[in-house]
């Protein structure tokens, strides 16, 4: 259940996004690290909500979205609930506009290990909006064990890198997943090629 998206904008939901050009590179790297050998690797055209609904994720045990996120700002619309973006379809139809609700994802049978939401602002909850305000939560609903999201904004590329070393370190080590990000993290902080990977922001 991995998922690339390319930037379209989906309905009035989701204004036009930018690429993503390291997704592709995270997803690859990803099923390298976890051997799986690409056989559930879903990319550009591919990475539809309808794929990820239709999808036996419950034999699944690490599910990956390299993604847009949708956190919910709208105040004149409550009703709006966070969202993961995908690749739409040319023409929309019935549960498949392109975008997978908080309410929708709570709805996914998982019984995944590690769920990993490689999008900005994944963690966040929104207490004004209804139904399942976060992404996060919607997840844990759905029966993922644990998830690695993000409090805030994100660059791909620092995304790309901390994802796949912290699957990398667990999977090496068969450490916790909590301990690989944590190691992942602080060599990234040291990494001298780009002073920038030291600032809070990026970790």
């Amino acid at each position: 259940g991995d998922a690339e998206t390319d930037a379209y904008p989906v309905g009035s939901t989701a204004k036009a996004l930018a690429p993503l050009p390291g997704a592709g590179r995270e997803l690859r790297a990803l099923s390298r690290a976890m051997r799986s050998g690409g056989r559930s690797l879903k990319l550009g055209a591919e990475a539809t909500e309808a794929a990820v609904k239709s999808a036996p994720l419950s034999n699944v045990s690490v599910v990956a979205f390299a993604i847009h996120a949708l956190p919910v700002k709208d105040a004149d619309d409550p009703s709006l609930e966070p969202a993961l973006v995908f690749t739409p379809p040319a023409q929309p139809q019935g549960d498949d506009d392109g975008v997978l609700t908080a309410s929708e994802a709570a709805q996914l049978h998982l019984k995944a290990d590690l769920v990993i939401l490689s999008a900005c602002n994944t963690a966040q909850d929104d207490p004004q909006a209804l139904g399942v305000n976060s992404l996060s939560r919607a997840f844990f609903y759905a029966g993922a064990r644990s998830l690695l999201v993000s409090n805030w904004r994100i660059r791909d590329d620092v995304a790309e890198r901390l994802s796949v070393r912290t699957v990398t370190l667990a999977q090496r080590n068969r450490a916790a997943v909590a301990d690989a990000l944590q190691r992942a993290s602080l060599e990234m902080m040291n990494d001298r090629s780009d002073p920038s990977f030291a600032h809070p922001a990026q970790w």
